[in-house]
Formats: C-alpha cells, sequence, structure tokens
C-alpha cells in the first residue's frame, strides 16, 4: 500500500487537496467517486513532493523544517519504543503534523518501507532533508537492532541543534532591528529634514559651517543617487555571493577565516561543535570510526578544514589514532585534543566525544552572547554619534546668526 497525493472537485466546485493510501492510483480514484469527488489529478506522495520541489530549501517552507525534523524524530522514536511495527509509527506520526506537504513525505516513506525497503532508504528519496549523518545513523539502528535507542540519540541529537541554531538567531534578531532602525532613522533625517531646516539658512549668503556644508552635500548626494546606492548595494550582495560559490575563492575565504582574530575563534569552535557531536552520535549508533569520521567531514562548514579532515580519516584508516590525526588537521582546540586521547584511553570515546560537544556549544554561545551585548550599546553610541552631528549640522548656523547680531 503507497500514498497518492490527490486533487479532487467537490459537488459545489471547491478544490479538495489531500493524501490517501491504496494499492494503486485507480483504487484512489474509485475512493475518491465513492465519497462524491471528481478527481483531478492522483500521483503517488514521493513523485508529488518531487515535482513541487520539497526538501530543495528550508528557507521556502516546501520541506521538513528543522523544527518539524526534530519532532517528527522524537515522535517516531517514541512509537518504535513502545514496540510499534515501523509502519504504524509512521502512519501516527504523519496524523500528528498539520502541514500537508510533511504528511505527504512521511506517507511516502511509509509507502516505501511497506513496499519492502528499509527505514534508512526510504528517507533516501528526499536527500535534502534526511541528510546523510541522519540515514546512516537510522541505517546503523536498523543493522543492530537497536533502532529505538539509536533513535532516541537521534533525536536528541536534532533537538540540540535546532535549540542551539534558534538561540543564535534570536540572539542576533535585536541587534539586526536596531541597526536596520537606526539607518532608517539617519536616512529619513538626511533626506527629509535636513534639507527643509538647513536652507533656510543657506539662503541668508552667509557661509555655513564645514559641517553643515558637508550633510546638506550628503543629503543632496541621497536624494539624487538613492538608486543607484540600492542597486550597487544589491548587486554588491549578489556578486559577493556569487564569488564564493566559486571553489578556489571559497576554499581561500574558508582558510582565511581561520587566521582572523575574531571570526578564528567563532569558526573553529562551531566546526568542532558540530564535528565531535556528529562523529559522537555515529559511534554512539554503532557506525565504525572511519566511515562516522568520512560521514562527520561533510558536515563541517569550513571547506578547508573538511579537506584536511578527509586527509585525518584517511590517517585513522592507515592506523593512526583519532588525536594524532585530528592533532595533524589543525584548527581544533587543545581542550577537544587531549578529550579525544582521554576517551581512546578509557575507551568511552563516544561518552567523551558527546562532552566535548556540548563543551564547544556552551562556549560558542557564550561567545556569541557576549559579542551580541557588546554590539547593542556600540549600537545605541553610534547612533548618539549620529544624530548630534546632524543637530550640530544644524545648530551652527543658528549659532553664527546670533553672534553676527550681537
Amino acid at each position: 500500500m503507497a500514498a497518492y497525493e490527490f486533487v479532487a472537485l467537490e459537488a459545489n466546485g471547491r478544490q479538495k487537496k489531500g493524501v490517501l493510501e491504496a494499492d494503486s492510483g485507480r483504487q484512489i480514484r474509485q475512493m475518491l467517486r465513492d465519497q462524491g469527488l471528481t478527481p483531478l489529478s492522483v500521483d503517488p506522495a514521493r513523485d508529488a513532493a518531487a515535482a513541487r520541489g520539497d526538501g530543495f530549501s528550508f528557507s521556502f517552507g516546501r520541506g521538513m523544517s528543522a523544527l518539524d525534523q526534530a519532532l517528527f524524530t522524537r515522535q517516531l522514536a517514541t512509537l518504535v519504543a513502545a514496540s510499534l511495527p515501523i509502519e504504524e509509527a509512521l502512519r501516527a506520526v504523519s496524523q500528528q503534523s498539520e502541514k500537508r506537504h510533511v504528511r505527504t513525505m512521511i506517507l511516502g516513506i511509509r509507502g516505501r518501507v511497506l513496499e519492502g525497503h528499509s527505514l534508512a532508504a526510504s528517507m533516501g528519496d528526499y536527500p535534502q532533508v534526511f541528510s546523510s549523518l541522519y540515514r546512516s545513523t537510522v541505517a546503523a539502528g536498523e543493522h543492530s537492532g537497536h533502532l529505538d535507542l539509536v533513535l532516541e540519540n537521534l533525536a536528541t541529537y536534532t533537538e540540540q541543534r535546532y535549540e542551539s541554531r534558534r538561540n543564535v538567531e534570536m540572539a542576533m534578531f535585536y541587534p539586526i532591528i536596531l541597526f536596520l532602525l537606526a539607518m532608517g532613522i539617519v536616512g529619513g533625517l538626511l533626506v527629509y529634514v535636513v534639507p527643509d531646516i538647513v536652507r533656510v539658512f543657506e539662503n541668508t549668503g552667509e557661509e555655513l559651517p564645514w559641517l553643515t556644508a558637508a550633510m546638506i552635500s550628503a543629503s543632496d548626494f541621497l536624494l539624487a543617487w538613492y538608486w543607484l546606492l540600492l542597486i550597487l548595494g544589491v548587486g554588491a550582495v549578489f556578486g559577493i555571493r556569487w564569488l564564493l560559490r566559486q571553489p578556489d575563492i571559497a576554499l581561500a575565504w574558508d582558510q582565511r577565516k581561520l587566521s582572523l582574530p575574531l571570526v578564528r575563534r567563532i569558526t573553529r569552535l562551531n566546526n568542532a561543535s558540530r564535528y565531535a557531536s556528529t562523529l559522537s552520535i555515529l559511534t554512539l549508533s554503532g557506525v565504525p570510526l572511519v566511515e562516522a569520521m568520512g560521514i562527520a567531514g561533510n558536515v563541517v562548514t569550513n571547506r578547508y578544514l573538511r579537506g584536511r579532515l578527509s586527509e585525518a580519516t584517511q590517517r585513522v584508516s592507515e592506523g593512526a589514532s583519532l588525536r594524532a590525526a585530528l592533532e595533524s588537521a589543525g584548527h581544533f582546540p587543545p581542550m577537544m585534543l587531549h578529550m579525544v586521547a582521554s576517551g581512546e584511553a578509557s575507551g568511552q570515546l563516544d561518552n567523551m566525544l558527546a562532552r566535548v560537544a556540548d563543551y564547544q556549544q556552551q562556549e560558542l554561545e557564550r561567545l556569541v552572547t557576549t559579542l551580541v551585548r557588546l554590539f547593542e550599546p556600540m549600537m545605541l553610541l553610534f547612533m548618539g554619534v549620529l544624530v548630534m552631528l546632524i543637530v550640530l549640522a544644524i545648530l551652527l548656523p543658528i549659532l553664527s546668526m546670533n553672534q553676527l547680531i550681537v
């Protein structure tokens, strides 16, 4: 039995969309006719999802968001731990989802499971939603016979990644809004307020102070060339994004980020946390270390460091220790290397990696929080200085006129 997504007409002419399960599309059409509906289209769930582009990008909401994935994993882990068959667990999870495209995706996976495919292979139909890390972890659980425990670990991992990303996004929200508001206020003053007030003094024929003249020039420039500034700004954004898509330029930039004073620390902490947490969840799930290192290296965002980790994976496959391989890769915190060495010596590498990941993530969040808290007063100071300059540009001509009158 497979899942099918349908579009049908009701008796009043309104369209109805949904998902049903049956052995064939013909059976779905008959079921719709029995309900008094006129079927317009009936497509297998996974084909309909591919045609819509589900899973292409999280940002457009047509795949499975990080929160949806965390909820899906936790619900599936709970149901599997309760000894519910996989296909029944997937059906129950799909019924809990309020988003039709997510429900369609889950039923599409269930249909593949009913056809005899493994859960990991069924998730492979949606590679943009379920990463290689996710699928490999599920496959390891299926092979070991401990899918419930593996799903519990994976659910905890996805929830922690979601919480960490949300905390950083929420911390950055206020400073970004404050910056945009500051730019809007200053731009509005320069374009609409300063010209009307200052030109009154300009018509007196007296020489204006240099600050006032500069402010008038800035205002005139914005009024005359704002469209050019917008085009240049948008062009710069797209130009930089295009350059960073070029392999050589992107690799050079990622290597450069590992040497910049503050960016270096953030980049190292972020990538060390991602690598250690991924390696931990894979080794806890029974994935061999070399295979786990290959998968974990793919979640590292820095391309240069990813290449170094590929070399480290090769060294481990040749018999080197994990600590020595990571040290040769460079750019990992010394604390992480010492804890990995301790884990190898004690035989508790997977647990030690989990501790390393937690420590690095906490350190990253503390650093980002500190920077955000420093940014807020700096932004207020920046706004104050700009407003003060605008006020002085208006007051200086007034003071000059008073001195002439006296």
